[in-house]
């Protein structure tokens, strides 16, 4: 898969000839409309991913930002704990700069091209774990977050695994759900104006996401630090509170977008026949984003409250055996080609939302509080610690 997302990055099969910016052939179409589109694609189909192979070394080689994933994603959650959030704020602007700049150096001034573009991706997330860490270890905010190892570190290793893995399932799924829709598309008859105007709307969403994904952040340290300090009240209303929050910024972002729809693609490419093709998929894509502005959080709620076996559950219903059977009926069977797919999509991630947004009103706050005190009760024995 990850050699997928690299061959449609590179080359988009059946559209762009292989020998664009090619060493080799460097006459070859020299103002291709999509050349911009290129570093936009996600995987098309399998199909793509082998010609690239075949085509490309760059394709086979190991992606090691991949490998930095398990030691990013728990960090951020340390610094919001322990109150210290304004740290991020400095640190990531940052990091943004410098990896605009060593970008530009590597692609403009080294000419390396995609392959420097990729390597400069991976080596600033790498920074960014790097940076996380040393402020986690050395930083004076962070120091009662590390007393010294004890045993206690090893108890409850069977029901954290149960846990971890439950919360991977349950994110993975979501992760799928729409990189699925831009596989479904490139089996459509003449795939070609689908997969550039998917690649175009699914690349804002997902910059839309990251917002969700701050929220999503939010909800589940807040939550779960309400309820193991007792306080239910304050756990349902910071529920409330970011789903208001993500949700409005969503509507917003959702309008702002339905009002460039017909120039919005321009960023990407000079195509007119995909600048159309985006304009009429524009409003799949507000629903979209007004969507994924209350699911994420509502999955952060569901991590604070321990419930990621049921969240797991519901994906597999409402994606795999709602969404995207539907999708594929409206797409192929009714020939409603990419709209359809994306309609069937919709009526997946919607019906879980509505999944979640019903269990979150039914919850019983001061039960869950009672259940996270039986969870801190296995934690009250106090150890000296054997590394300090």
């Amino acid at each position: 898969m990850r050699a997928g997302i690299w061959c449609t990055q590179i080359q988009h099969a059946g559209h762009v000839p292989p020998t664009i910016n090619h060493p080799a052939h460097p006459h070859r179409h020299p103002h291709h409309p999509n050349l911009r589109l290129l570093q936009t694609h996600t995987p098309s189909t399998w199909r793509a991913s082998k010609h690239c192979i075949r085509r490309r070394p760059l394709c086979l080689r190991p992606h090691p930002s991949s490998l930095r994933l398990r030691l990013q994603l728990p960090h951020p959650k340390v610094p919001p704990s322990a109150e210290h959030r304004r740290s991020w704020r400095i640190h990531f602007p940052r990091h943004l700069l410098l990896h605009l700049l060593l970008s530009w150096l590597a692609i403009y001034k080294l000419g390396l091209g995609l392959l420097g573009a990729s390597l400069i991706l991976s080596l600033s997330w790498w920074i960014v774990v790097i940076a996380q860490m040393v402020y986690i270890v050395k930083s004076e905010r962070c120091k009662l977050t590390w007393v010294g190892l004890t045993t206690q570190a090893f108890s409850g290793l069977p029901g954290f695994f149960r846990l971890s893995a439950a919360s991977a399932v349950m994110f993975c799924l979501e992760a799928w759900y729409f990189q699925i829709l831009v596989l479904l598309a490139g089996l459509l008859p003449h795939p070609e104006l689908a997969l550039d105007s998917l690649s175009i709307c699914m690349t804002i969403s997902g910059w839309i996401f990251m917002i969700s994904v701050g929220f999503n952040a939010a909800a589940s340290v807040r939550v779960s630090n309400e309820l193991g300090a007792g306080n239910h009240k304050s756990a349902k209303f910071s529920v409330i509170m970011v789903n208001l929050a993500s949700f409005t910024l969503s509507v917003i972002a959702a309008i702002v977008f339905m009002g460039l729809r017909n120039v919005i693609s321009y960023a990407f490419t000079d195509g007119e026949a995909v600048a159309q093709a985006v304009a009429e998929l524009c409003p799949f894509l507000a629903v979209t984003i007004i969507l994924n502005g209350v699911q994420p959080v509502l999955s952060g709620v569901a991590v604070g409250c321990g419930w990621q076996t049921f969240v797991a559950y519901v994906n597999v219903i409402c994606y795999y055996a709602f969404g995207i059977p539907v999708g594929a009926l409206l797409g192929f069977y009714f020939n409603l080609g990419a709209k359809g797919i994306w309609s069937g999509m919709i009526a997946g991630t919607l019906m879980q939302t509505l999944i979640l947004l019903w269990t979150t009103f039914r919850t019983d706050w001061k039960k869950e509080v009672e259940q996270a005190a039986r969870r801190l009760n296995r934690w009250d024995d106090q150890k000296q610690p054997l590394l300090s």
